[in-house]
This record gives C-alpha cells, sequence and structure tokens, in this order.
C-alpha cells in the first residue's frame, strides 16, 4: 500500500489518507497477527475498511457481517465460521449473539510498524456468506489470488487507474460494496466516496466534485431513470462521470434508455457472484448493448452448457444454456462443506445456475436462474427456501411458498404463499416473523393466501403455478 497524503477513503464528512490509512491498518494488523479467523461488523465507516484492510495485512480471513443479520443467521455464521474477534466502529451496538466472541473497537490512530510476511494466492483472504435455494448459508472461501485476479481484470476492462474515485452507496458485507467498491480503488491507488445512504442528491454532489465512476444496483439506477429527466444538477454530474457501473441484478433496459436519453451515458452492466467473483463485464472502450452483461473478463474462462451438459458452440444470441465458469477468479471452497463443493464443479468448470444466451460478438445476456428459487431482490440474491422454513415456524403457517415477482424499483419483490393454520395471520406479522429470524431485505413483500399449494404427483410445489 502505498503512503501519501492523497485521500483513500471518505465515508460523509470524514476521510483518511494512504498514509493514515496503512498507519491505522498496519497497527491493527500487528494485533490481529496469530488469529485464526476474525470477524468485522460491517457498517458503512471508515473503520470497517481499515478492519478488512487490516485482516488482509496480517493474513488473517475476515468474515464481514451484515449489521441488519437476524438473530438465526447470526447465530448460523458464529457457529460455522468461530471467529475468534470481532471488529467493530466504536459505539457499535451487537447483538446477543456475538457476546460469545471477543471484541475490539477500531481506531483510525496508531503507527504501521513491521507487518507479517505476505501469505500466499491460495491464503483465505474473506468469508462472505451466501444463502442458497435450501438451507443455512454457505461460508464462501475467497483466496487473496480472486481478488487480485478479479480487480486486475476489471482494471483492464474499465481503465480503471489511479485517478479514479468511485462514488457509492452500498453496504460492505458482501463483494460488490466492499470488494469492488473498497478494495478495488486502494488497489488502483485511487479514492472511494461512501454516501452512506444512497440518495441522488449525496450522489450528484460527490460526483460533480471529484466522482468519476459510480457503482450501484438496479434499485439505484431506477431512482436515477425515475428523477434523471427534471434534475439538471443530477443529469449535469451524471453526465461528467467516467462511467457508471452496474451490477448484483439485471438493469431494465427501460431504465438504460432513460438514464442514456438524460445524460448521454450508457450504463456499463457485469456479472459476477460471491463464488466467482467477477465473471464478465461490458468493457468500457467497447460497445454497449443494454440487456448484456458483456463478455468474460481478462483470465476467466466461460462456457454455456446444455441439459445434457455439452458445451453449446453456437452464438446466435437465442440459444439458452447454463454458464459454468473456470479461472484464478474462484473461490476456494465452502466452508466445512466438501459436499457442496464438489456439487458445485463439473470437471473443474463451476456451475453458476443462471441462464444465458451468447451473441456473435460474444456478449451474454442473463435470462434468469435455472432453478426457480433464487430471487433478486434491490441487489440481493435471496434464497427462497430460508424464508419459506422461517415462515413455517410462525405458528399461524400451515404451509408456505416463497417466489419473486417483478418490481419496477427493487427489480424483484419477495411474494409469500400461505395456507394459514386457522384464521389467516396479519400479513405485517409474517413480514416482522421473517425478518426478525433472517434479515429485514429478506421479508415478504407481499403476502397471499391459498387454501392449498399446488402440488405435482411427487408433492413439490408447483412455483409456476403461482407466478414463480
Amino acid at each position: 500500500m502505498k503512503r501519501s497524503d492523497t485521500m483513500a477513503l471518505r465515508f460523509g464528512e470524514r476521510d483518511l489518507t494512504y498514509r493514515e490509512l496503512a498507519d491505522a491498518a498496519g497497527a491493527l494488523a500487528r494485533r490481529l497477527d496469530g488469529l485464526n479467523r476474525v470477524a468485522v461488523w460491517a457498517t458503512p465507516s471508515l473503520e470497517t475498511s481499515v478492519a478488512v484492510v487490516a485482516a488482509l495485512l496480517a493474513g488473517v480471513p475476515a468474515v464481514p457481517l451484515n449489521p441488519k443479520i437476524g438473530e438465526r443467521e447470526l447465530a448460523h455464521i458464529v457457529s460455522d465460521s468461530r471467529p475468534e474477534l470481532v471488529l467493530a466502529e466504536p459505539g457499535a451496538q451487537l447483538p446477543a449473539g456475538l457476546r460469545g466472541v471477543r471484541a475490539e473497537e477500531v481506531g483510525l490512530g496508531g503507527s504501521a510498524g513491521e507487518l507479517p510476511p505476505e501469505p500466499d494466492g491460495e491464503a483465505p483472504a474473506l468469508i462472505v456468506y451466501t444463502s442458497g435455494t435450501t438451507g443455512a448459508p454457505k461460508g464462501v472461501v475467497l483466496p487473496r489470488r480472486a481478488i487480485a485476479s478479479t480487480l486486475d481484470a476489471l482494471e483492464d476492462a474499465w481503465q480503471w487507474t489511479e485517478q479514479d474515485v468511485v462514488v457509492h452507496g452500498l453496504p460492505l458485507f458482501h463483494v460488490h460494496g466492499l470488494i469492488l467498491g473498497v478494495l478495488g480503488p486502494l488497489r488502483r491507488g485511487g479514492a472511494v466516496r461512501h454516501l452512506g445512504k444512497f440518495s441522488t442528491d449525496a450522489l450528484a454532489k460527490a460526483l460533480s466534485e471529484d466522482g468519476t465512476m459510480m457503482f450501484g444496483v438496479p434499485t439505484m439506477y431506477h431512482r436515477i431513470a425515475e428523477e434523471v429527466g427534471d434534475d439538471p444538477a443530477l443529469a449535469d454530474a451524471l453526465r461528467g462521470a467516467r462511467l457508471l457501473v452496474s451490477g448484483s441484478a439485471a438493469l431494465p433496459v427501460h431504465d438504460h434508455q432513460r438514464i442514456a436519453a438524460a445524460t448521454g451515458q450508457q450504463v456499463v452492466e457485469r456479472y459476477g457472484m460471491s463464488e466467482t467473483l467477477m465473471n464478465t463485464s461490458v468493457r468500457a472502450d467497447g460497445e454497449r448493448k443494454p440487456g448484456t452483461v458483456g463478455v468474460p473478463l481478462r483470465g476467466v474462462e466461460l462456457r454455456l452448457v446444455d441439459e445434457a451438459g455439452t458445451p453449446i458452440e453456437t452464438s446466435d444470441g437465442e440459444t439458452v444454456g447454463e454458464i459454468q465458469v473456470r479461472g484464478p477468479n474462484l473461490f476456494s471452497e465452502y466452508l466445512n462443506r466438501p459436499d457442496a463443493t464438489a456439487e458445485a464443479f463439473d470437471d473443474g468448470w463451476f456451475r453458476t445456475g443462471d441462464m444465458a444466451t451468447r451473441d456473435a460478438d460474444g456478449y451474454l445476456k442473463i435470462v434468469g436462474r435455472k432453478s426457480t428459487d433464487i430471487i433478486k431482490s434491490g441487489g440481493y440474491k435471496i434464497g427462497a427456501g430460508e424464508i419459506e422454513n422461517a415462515l413455517l415456524e410462525h405458528p399461524g403457517v400451515a404451509e408456505a411458498a416463497v417466489t419473486g415477482e417483478s418490481d419496477d424499483d427493487l427489480g424483484e419483490r419477495i411474494v409469500a404463499w400461505v395456507v394459514p393454520a386457522g384464521d389467516p395471520p396479519a400479513e405485517q406479522d409474517l413480514v416482522d416473523h421473517v425478518a426478525r429470524l433472517l434479515t429485514p431485505h429478506k421479508r415478504p413483500r407481499v403476502v397471499r393466501y391459498l387454501d392449498a399449494l399446488p402440488r405435482n404427483d411427487m408433492g413439490k410445489v408447483m412455483k409456476r403455478a403461482l407466478g414463480g
């Protein structure tokens, strides 16, 4: 890490130079040296950034925790990852589920001193928990080489330099906000300006001052598309940006068009997963094709396969296949889950479960999940199974199924289909129940009551009959 007086991080009105970041993270890294694993209470703050950088400097795997996490998910993650320490910003109110873990407040002072030796590329850097369609969240073990590979491939695709200032308001407990949005600018020697809670006013101010790139999810771009035609200041700020990047879910073509019409800017989309980090992107110097996620990044091998697992050679923009990838960007394993790790691969190719078409120029268009049980809402990929399990624990629920349906703001909203056990419980009661057990963004936005769920001869719920 360079040591200079140029800005590295700014969160609201607080900032750190590279010299200050090196000292604060270095001082903390010396205290972390020798630990097996640490958790980070990942609030959108300077302290979270310092904590993660310190863990990387110390060679200690870090487990980012969502500050809005539900009690059951937290209990599972703590039991599964067994952190020896939880790092948090001063004054953070840690939940009861972390009382058994030693806590330390992250300071912004200190002196770096001598740091532990650099681990090799296969050493675990982060463990990011992601939800599948059923069961508890799995810990995705991301080695150092995967993070470096992805960020360096994006340097090439986006012409990313130390002159760039990335503006975003993303949470810091997953890949998009933390790895791309914080570690990315730091690896390039540039800067990040975090908005805290996203707003178009704050975005316009940051871009009009020194921001050159914006990272966002479709929910944010939808709000921009709704406002930019009537907001000259927002349009001017976006027009002056070097690159607008959207990810975590598909950006509707209509929003692409409205933003382009008002600003002349065409949003760049990219495609990745927790397990693979980034796989593809529309290049900064390439053709912009709204609705596509671009071409494979440098170093990433990608293929489409049919239902039999046979590679699809045609590139007609119509033939649909499952995306499989391999390369240095892939995760090492699911923590404590060798069975799930083995199942995720096909002769070295990672099975993404995402279905896509490929055109003659090699551009991919994501058309959906191989399964109907992943809901992409507000930039999150949410497993229906864990929500169904939570609903079934409510005494007023006899049967439950969860699907996603189109939503202009969220991309998809979560719909709960409930067969009541007696009188139907209040909708808000079910919503609050799920939010308490899991996480607020996993709560149903709509509850619909049925006399029975549609099932096939094998007893499986036919979600397509529900609209899922």
